[in-house]
């Protein structure tokens, strides 16, 4: 299968993801302090990635 033309620019390879995946929320959540252990992973709020 081909790549995508808007994936073959040099600039965009590494560029900084506005999506997390949910374990990443959840680490996320963690390190900020507003996750509480035994909580379900489903239904997260939405979190902006980290600068």
């Amino acid at each position: 299968m081909s790549q995508h033309p808007s994936l073959k620019k040099s600039g965009s390879i590494g560029a900084k993801r506005s999506v997390l995946k949910r374990f990443e929320r959840v680490k996320l959540l963690k390190k900020r302090g507003e996750w509480k252990e035994g909580q379900s992973p489903i239904g997260l709020p939405k979190t902006e990635p980290e600068s």
